[in-house]
């Protein structure tokens, strides 16, 4: 069947709706956003025509405030008093041109106290025929600040009284309404502005900062707020009536661009509208105003946000000298830079640093590992470590104590790694991890070599010595791996197999990863093994040191695999204790042997098969139950088997497993300790077990004749048992030398390939007729 295209599918619709809601929304909300822009830009530019006109007022009231004390100057001055009081014209005529010429004033005239012209400086004809009819207030005095309209021009004009004491006259001084005020109102504020001068005969531009105005279409502007066109372009006008007499009408009109205050505005629609329509998903727009005299606090702080912003949170921030709210806020502003930074460093050392060793963990050290193979194909090694017995010292210590070996253990690694330019990390509760950057396999092994002699002296815990020991594994770069993980899994598999090889440390190769994955795959077949009788009980006998008699024997699983043929125990036992499939196979060692012991007491061998116990097993709440059950089927007394437990199998859980032993000792079956001096049992806890025998382990017995320390160590745990009224059991006999070196310690009992191999039940009783002497009569 053909695929359906993505258009005419479900998911095109989905999408073709969502894309349509979120354009018309987009659309919807362009319109709308540039309808508030120009509705809002006209409120604002109203409000800017009427402080524009405001300016204007404060601009006239400077210029007429200059006029005024112009004209105040010259009525005080004594020269121009004397030519007053003397009618001199001429000084009349040349003060009057000099002060105005200081300020700035186009015309100055002289009033008689009767207001009428006496002397004039400047102006025409027109100008002075007005002066010569100057406005009288309703109590005959003149008005004092006028506007004039001549002909085409407009003058703002101030009258001073001349005192003598008595009133002499008026000075009268004014000046033409020219570019300049308009100018400099559109230079503060960019708001155009226009004297317009409106008569019956005509109306006129007098002033303006635009030229070329026409002064018809800005007659047709409303007075007030409005709207026109200037040039083609969109403005907002506000005008007011500046002056209103028989003459005519003097007006001043404000306009600024509508265009022009919400172009900005303009583009920013612009810009979300591209951005919308080339499918971003997140737009941080965003504008920032900063006036022209900013000052320079504000200028570090804007500076400082941007460096956070940024994520550097180290550089400090200049704080200003003074003491304001800008010092205030650059000061928050510092502590939160400082606090932020305290609270990212808190945050990354939870996040990559062990917080009861101090050690880097798993994922800075996976970084550091990618770090060194990102160094153009230099060498790196790494070493992954698993501590022995950690949850014994825990259990018997407490956690405490455990928490100590972990600390100690680290110091000592570090001390290893420093030299080498090593680090070391805790990836879990016991497992350590080591990197040597440029370093090969002959490096690594010698750095475990170190390792393993750097926990040879016993830690010190609470003034009590502790032995620790460890698995290591040792991968390396690029003989066993590429990739940081591979080499970590590697290391692993390498620790993994160290650990159950009892090799102390191991160097990956490439078999265990085939012997892994074969592993697997016979895990998944151990419980159709047990179904079609796949496995094979092998026997490997027991002999009585004194006598030479054979008194029993170990019963041994093995696995006849259809396929693989004879498998060996170390491939699938360890892992059937990892999955608690070892206690199927228990019990089916236990019926199996009681079958056994059955068919040699009809024979009249009074043999007993020892059977091992796990851990899994002392934990069943239904142990004794089961055990009973299979032996009374075979009609086999408990005592006819022994039950052997290691010290790590008791230590792991020793409440439950010493209520365990003593449910199994009190229905009469012989206990024996598997493994002796391997563990961590104290006499305190040995004595306190209900056990019969302890069973040396083959590592010292093996090496009992090339080792002092080792045979001493065998003599005193035969001494050790039977001062505790034990017998005593060694196994790994390889030679005649050793057994009877055990027969001269006073070993009770003993088994190796010396003694017997491990044989199938079958061949054990042709193996017994050829030793007739071990045989009972």
């Amino acid at each position: 069947m053909n695929a359906r295209p993505l258009y005419r599918g479900l998911t095109g619709r989905i999408l073709g709706l969502f894309l349509a809601l979120l354009l018309a929304v987009q659309c919807l909300g362009f319109l709308s956003i540039r309808h508030s822009i120009e509705a809002n830009a006209r409120l604002l530019l109203n409000d800017e025509l009427k402080v524009g006109e405001r300016v204007l007022h404060r601009l006239l009231a400077q210029s007429a405030q200059q006029l005024q004390q112009g004209a105040a100057l010259l009525a005080a001055d004594y020269g121009f008093r004397a030519a007053v009081n003397s009618e001199d014209s001429a000084t009349i005529q040349d003060a009057l041109a000099n002060q105005s010429g200081r300020i700035g004033a186009t015309v100055a005239a002289w009033l008689g106290p009767d207001l009428q012209l006496r002397a004039v400086s400047g102006g025409d004809d027109a100008l002075r025929q007005a002066l010569s009819q100057w406005p009288r207030q309703a109590d005959g005095s003149p008005q004092l600040n006028q506007w004039l309209l001549v002909d085409q021009q407009a003058y703002q004009v101030v009258t001073v009284p001349m005192k003598a004491p008595l009133l002499v006259g008026w000075v009268v001084m004014g000046f033409p309404l020219t570019d300049a005020a308009p100018k400099d109102l559109h230079g503060v504020s960019d708001l155009h502005m226009a004297w317009l001068k409106l008569s019956p005969s005509q109306t006129r531009v007098v002033a303006s900062s635009q030229p070329g105005l026409s002064a018809t279409s800005l007659a047709q502007w409303p007075l007030g707020a409005g709207q026109a066109q200037v040039a083609g372009v969109a403005v907002q006008t506000h005008a007011v009536s500046w002056l209103n007499t028989p003459q005519g009408e003097l007006r001043a009109v404000l306009w600024r661009s509508v265009d022009a205050a919400v172009a900005p505005y303009r583009r920013l629609q612009w810009l979300l509208l591209g951005i919308t329509l080339l499918g971003l998903c997140v737009l941080v727009a965003g504008s920032v105003w900063t006036a022209r005299r900013v000052t320079r606090p504000l200028q570090a702080l804007v500076e400082a946000s941007r460096r956070l912003g940024q994520g550097d949170f180290v550089t400090p921030m200049t704080l200003p000298s003074a003491d304001d709210e800008v010092t205030d806020l650059a000061q928050a502003f510092e502590q939160m830079r400082g606090n932020v930074a305290a609270r990212n460093e808190a945050i990354r050392n939870l996040a990559f640093t062990d917080s009861l060793t101090g050690l880097p963990n798993r994922a800075r050290f996976s970084e550091a590992l990618r770090d060194a193979l990102d160094e153009g194909g230099l060498p790196a090694a790494v070493l992954l470590l698993n501590l022995d017995r950690l949850q014994q010292v825990n259990n018997n210590l407490g956690y405490d104590s455990g928490n100590q070996v972990l600390v100690q253990v680290a110091e000592r690694l570090q001390r290893v790694a420093a030299p080498r330019g090593g680090l070391v990390a805790r990836f879990s509760a016991d497992d350590f991890a080591l990197l040597l950057p440029h370093a090969g396999v002959a490096e690594a092994e010698q750095a475990a070599a170190e390792i393993h002699e750097a926990l040879v002296p016993p830690l010190l815990l609470n003034e009590h010595p502790v032995d620790v020991s460890a698995g290591i594994g040792v991968a390396a770069y690029p003989a066993h791996g590429e990739a940081p993980a591979v080499l970590l899994s590697h290391a692993e598999m390498a620790m993994h197999a160290a650990k159950q090889r009892k090799l102390g440390s191991l160097v990956y190769s490439s078999e265990l990863n085939a012997s892994s994955a074969q592993t697997l795959s016979l895990l998944g077949e151990l419980r159709r093994a047990v179904r079609n009788s796949e496995l094979r009980l092998f026997v490997q006998p027991k002999l009585a040191v004194g006598s030479g008699r054979i008194v029993g024997g170990e019963a041994l699983v093995r696995w006849q695999h259809p396929q693989r043929g004879m498998v060996p125990p170390l491939q699938f036992i360890p892992f059937a204790e990892d999955t608690g499939f070892i206690h199927t196979l228990t019990l089916w060692v236990v019926e199996e042997a009681a079958r056994i012991v059955a068919a040699w007491r009809a024979q009249g061998f009074e043999g007993r098969l020892s059977i091992n116990l796990s851990t899994h097993d002392l934990a069943k709440p239904d142990l004794l139950a089961q055990l009973d059950a299979r032996l009374a089927h075979a009609g086999v007394p408990p005592n006819a088997l022994c039950l052997e437990i290691t010290e790590s199998a008791i230590m792991s859980d020793p409440q439950r497993a010493v209520q365990t032993l003593h449910a199994l000792q009190a229905r009469g079956y012989k206990l024996s300790i598997d493994d002796f001096g391997t563990g961590y049992s104290s006499y305190a806890t040995l004595k306190t077990l209900p056990v019969h025998e302890l069973k040396i382990d083959m590592s010292f017995v093996r090496a009992m004749e090339r080792e002092p320390k080792d045979a001493m160590i065998v003599r005193s745990i035969v001494e050790l048992g039977h001062n505790l009224g034990l017998s005593v059991v060694a196994e790994g006999v390889e030679n005649a030398t050793v057994l009877e070196r055990l027969n001269a310690m006073g070993c009770d009992e003993a088994q190796g390939w010396h003694i017997g191999k491990p044989m199938p039940a079958a061949e054990l009783e042709g193996w017994l007729a050829q030793r007739f002497a071990a045989v009972p009569a």
